[in-house]
């Protein structure tokens, strides 16, 4: 699987995502695309081997007409990246990141998002650190991102209200719910840098088990003195098995019965490939149930919204897991009772568990008055005989 690892060595910003990505080698005409396509009159963007501590990284420096409307609404910068037609994955890449934003801003001011308006972030070089970021991005098509915690920065800077605190109100906001790690004073991480993150990236403490093909380091203007000012992109092969998925786990206490069994084949109808019900006990003693599902990542949205919607929870546990699986096959064989599919798993191309399918044998068994299990007996042995 091929996963693209982020780390923060000294910060995180708009351009030091588009100089890593670049040092690693995405291509520059997936950023020049993505430029022409948002149709920004008399933008460029430069990028210029430096070296930060012995380390050879480039900085971006994105060219623009000083501009003039630094304040944009949300609807116009939605509308600029809808006109850009941008490729599928880098289209969706970008809205979700500004999305993250709004979001963010609506909480800070007590707005609703759509009349959220942008201030440094609406300026034309951090929509296109956003879109070329994201086209890089797309262009590197990486199955998994991973992102390991910013640094958080500290004392005050100048902004559109005034001076304010670092971390940012907004890159807090953004970045609720994801780790921060401690550092020195100054803006390590950027309002856009922690959108990036947020909305693209899955957190990691550490870098994991990864077979690395690329490596690439964008700088940061600004010089710390306990830290080189980069950002670190590794591009690699995880040894990971492809076979990952997400255990989905909530504590009930307060749910009928009746409604727990109808979540559960609600949540197998959302796509989950396994869902159970465990008895727990909970705070004060109270007896409660386990509600737990695994999925796949094409599926956790849905099975994610399909629990909220038919429990009484409040919060859903996510954990991603590796699983090993059999080799499976469906084998039809020909009983005195009638057709029955036998689910046959393998391991390295040797047999290792054999399984009648229990649907196949419950319907023959009441379609002639039989019990169940002699069905299933005879499945297996018809399976073995033909052997």
């Amino acid at each position: 699987m091929s996963t693209l690892v982020l780390e923060p060595v000294g910060g995180i910003a708009g351009d030091m995502m588009i100089g890593a990505l670049l040092h690693l080698g995405a291509p520059r005409a997936a950023l020049d695309d993505g430029l022409r396509r948002l149709a920004l009159p008399g933008v460029s963007v430069d990028a210029r081997e430096v070296e930060i501590a012995g380390i050879r990284a480039l900085h971006v420096d994105v060219r623009a007409p000083r501009d003039r409307h630094t304040h944009r609404p949300w609807r116009e910068i939605r509308d600029l990246l809808s006109r850009a037609h941008l490729p599928s994955r880098a289209a969706g890449m970008a809205q979700a990141a500004f999305e993250v934003l709004v979001k963010a801003e609506a909480r800070i001011h007590g707005i609703a998002p759509e009349e959220v308006e942008f201030h440094e972030v609406g300026a034309v070089d951090s929509i296109v650190d956003v879109v070329g970021s994201a086209a890089l991005i797309e262009a590197l098509a990486p199955r998994r991102i991973l992102a390991l915690p910013p640094p958080s920065g500290g004392g005050t800077i100048p902004a559109a209200h005034g001076v304010i605190p670092v971390p940012s109100p907004a890159t807090l906001e953004v970045l609720r719910g994801r780790t921060v790690r401690p550092s020195g004073p100054g803006e390590r991480t950027t309002p856009t840098g922690a959108a990036l993150l947020a909305a693209w990236s899955e957190e990691s403490l550490a870098i994991p088990e990864l077979t690395i093909d690329h490596i690439g380091y964008g700088a940061g203007t600004r010089r710390w003195e306990d830290a080189p000012n980069l950002l670190r992109a590794l591009l690699g092969r995880s040894t990971v098995p492809s076979d990952a998925v997400w255990v989905l786990e909530a504590n009930l206490d307060d749910l009928s019965p009746q409604l727990l069994a109808a979540a559960l084949d609600s949540i197998l109808a959302a796509g989950a490939l396994d869902a159970w019900i465990a008895p727990v006990t909970m705070k004060k003693g109270r007896p409660g149930h386990l509600f737990g599902a695994i999925c796949d990542d094409t599926r956790r949205s849905a099975v994610e919204t399909e629990m909220f919607r038919q429990t009484s929870t409040l919060g859903v546990r996510a954990t991603r897991v590796e699983r090993r699986v059999l080799d499976r096959e469906l084998i039809e064989v020909e009983t005195a009772y009638g057709k029955v599919r036998v689910k046959v798993g393998r391991l390295g191309g040797t047999i290792a568990n054999v399984a009648p399918e229990f649907e196949d044998c419950r319907q023959a068994a009441e379609r002639l008055g039989v019990a169940v299990k002699e069905v299933m007996a005879a499945a297996l042995s018809a399976f073995r005989g033909a052997r």
